[in-house]
Formats: structure tokens, sequence, C-alpha cells
């Protein structure tokens, strides 16, 4: 298991980005109705605006509750850390003791050695797949609830500045934007108004 922030803040965006505040798609009609005539009405005026969610991310700059939840997840997770990191020290302790006495020991404190070795690497991996699994289930548990409230806080900034459309800039390619389209800084300072840094953290289950 290896905790690294960028890995965190990826599963964050791709959550984000099929967020229902993000992009919402038109209903599919019913079965057996027909399609729509085309509108021959007058072409409803759109407010679009963009939004860049990696800057939500920013250690210092962006939404503070993210910081503090990677902070807090990193903290759970470091004994665990420390423990395979202290195994993976050893195991190469042992290979290269092997490797250096093998022509010299003596053939049963090599085998010996090599079965501490060999039990030590199956002991490595077992922990190391279990703290992974521990770390997604937790990380999951601890950002699912901001994910859904950065959603619903976008949607309602959208209501009150009458935004029909967010584009997300960082899941969108874009050939060209003007700086007025983006909402990105706005949106992260009133969020971060309404939704302190010390907000409760679920604990663990």
């Amino acid at each position: 298991m290896k905790i690294d922030r960028l890995l965190v803040a990826a599963a964050f965006i791709l959550a984000l980005a099929v967020s229902p505040a993000l992009a919402q798609t038109r209903p599919a009609a019913p079965a057996g109705s027909q399609a729509p005539a085309a509108s021959t009405g007058n072409v409803p005026e759109s407010k679009i605006a963009l939004i860049y969610s990696e800057a939500f991310l920013d250690a210092k700059l962006g939404i503070a509750r993210f910081n503090t939840l990677v902070t807090t997840l990193n903290r759970e997770f470091q004994p665990r850390q420390t423990e395979l990191q202290g195994m993976q020290q050893r195991i190469q302790q042992l290979t290269d003791e092997l490797t250096k006495t093998a022509a010299v020991a003596d053939p049963k404190t090599l085998q010996l050695k090599q079965e501490q070795l060999d039990q030590l690497k199956k002991d490595f991996q077992r922990k190391g797949e279990d703290a992974q699994a521990a770390y997604d289930k937790r990380r999951k548990e601890m950002f699912s609830p901001l994910q859904d409230d950065i959603s619903k806080a976008l949607e309602a900034y959208a209501k009150a500045h009458n935004i029909n459309v967010i584009i997300d800039g960082s899941q969108v390619p874009l050939v060209y934007a003007a700086d007025t389209l983006d909402i990105t800084r706005a949106f992260i300072n009133e969020f971060n108004s309404k939704n302190p840094a010390t907000a409760a953290v679920t604990p663990p289950r």
C-alpha cells in the first residue's frame, strides 16, 4: 500500500466528473413514443460557466475540507504504512544476506533464511493487500459525503446565478474559453465559507 495524495485526488476528480451537478443528460423518451418534432419557437438563452475541478484539490487555495480529509486519512493509515516499510526493509536485508553468503554459508543456514524470506514475502503481500483494501474502503467512506456536498453546492450555485450549464474544464478539452466564464475561484471561496475545514470526519467502522 502506498499513501499517495495524487491517487486520492485522481479518484476524487473521477467521482466529480460523473456528478449530476456537473453533467446532466436528457432523460430517455418512453418506449413506443415518437421523438418530438423540431421546435420552431425561440431558442432559449443559455448561460454557460466553466469550472476546473482540479483546483478543488490545491493544498493552499483549494477546497479546505479535501485537504483536511487527506491528512486525516493518511494519519489513520500511517501505522500500517510504517509496518509495511519495515517488512520491506527486512525483505531486502534477507535478500542481500542470501546473495552475499550463498557461496560460503552452511546450506542449512541458507535454507532457513530462504524459508524466512519466503514467509516474510507472503506476509508482506497479504498485509499489503489487506491494507490497500481497507484504505480504499475508508477513502470512499470519507470522501463520498464531500463529493455529494460539492455536487449539491454546485447545483445551488448555478441556480443562484442563473447558470444553465457548468462545464468541467479539467475533464473536457477546450479550444478556447473566455476568462469571464471561469467560476472556479468564486465557487471555492463560497464553498469554503459555508463548509469549514474542521467539519467532523466519520469515524472508521
